[in-house]
């Protein structure tokens, strides 16, 4: 499923799943799910409101992730999509999602292997 960040200002406050994904994706009946960071795995709470349409997930480490991984841009200049894999029950892996940018092809200037 893709989620987006959720920043606050100019810092990350935690992950946008939507509201098809928590229907898709989470039981009803939990209130706490884990997730891989890299190789960190941490258990973050689910708020009554989750399931009432505020489809956040915070929490403080989550925040710090998000903030080490730098996406070249500031925080709050718009969201950035990124994968949340199931890996289990009631677990996921957040994943940054490689973006498709097209190299620009500019013809080189090399007078002695010239075309």
């Amino acid at each position: 499923m893709v989620v987006k960040t959720q920043c606050k200002g100019h810092a990350y406050i935690g992950v946008e799943v939507g509201a098809g994904n928590v229907r898709r994706y989470f039981s009803r009946d939990i209130d706490v799910i884990e997730l891989h960071l890299d190789h960190l795995l941490i258990q973050c709470g689910l708020s009554p409101d989750f399931w009432l349409g505020q489809t956040e997930i915070c929490d403080p480490r989550l925040c710090a992730w998000l903030e080490s991984k730098n996406f070249n841009g500031r925080p709050g200049d718009a969201p950035i999509p990124l994968a949340m894999i199931p890996s289990g029950k009631n677990c996921f892996r957040l994943r940054p999602i490689a973006t498709n940018r097209r190299a620009s092809s500019k013809p080189t200037l090399d007078p002695i292997h010239s075309a």
